[in-house]
């Protein structure tokens, strides 16, 4: 074979074949809201996901015992909302206006969660809205689809 011939062998068995499908889908996220405002949502939910916004007392003249039952309280009828209840809580973050009512707030929390079932938790000191809110909590959850 002469040297021209190797080249015209080579060139050709070189050349790949490339064939190009391009495919566009697009997908519509079905996401669930409730009790929804202007400026925000109570829950917010996506496939089995429920998120609470940051949930706190409807009286905020009461101490933190009873601040932090009625939180807990709406935290319950948010989450029957979208379809779940505490059993379903991965997480709860707990905004405190002032760590000395950590004790009085588990007082609480011991005897509203599910035993045996506790969710993960963080608790914080932050600085709230208003002075007279002591407890935020905002959640993380569960529900059937």
């Amino acid at each position: 074979m002469s040297t021209t011939e190797q080249n015209s062998e080579i060139s050709v068995a070189s050349q790949p074949t490339t064939t190009t499908t391009t495919t566009t889908t697009t997908t519509t996220l079905k996401i669930d809201r409730f009790h929804a405002s202007k400026r925000f949502c109570e829950a917010a939910c996506h496939g089995p996901m429920v998120h609470l916004a940051g949930q706190l007392a409807d009286d905020l003249s009461l101490d933190i015992i009873g601040q932090t039952k009625q939180t807990l309280e709406n935290i319950d009828k948010f989450l029957s909302s979208a379809g779940t209840n505490k059993a379903n809580i991965l997480s709860v973050t707990i905004y405190l206006k002032d760590m000395k009512d950590y004790n009085a707030l588990n007082q609480v929390w011991d005897e509203w969660v599910v035993p045996g079932q506790p969710p993960a938790r963080t608790c914080v000191q932050a600085a709230m809205y208003t002075p007279e809110c002591l407890v935020e909590m905002t959640v993380v959850a569960v529900r059937d689809v």
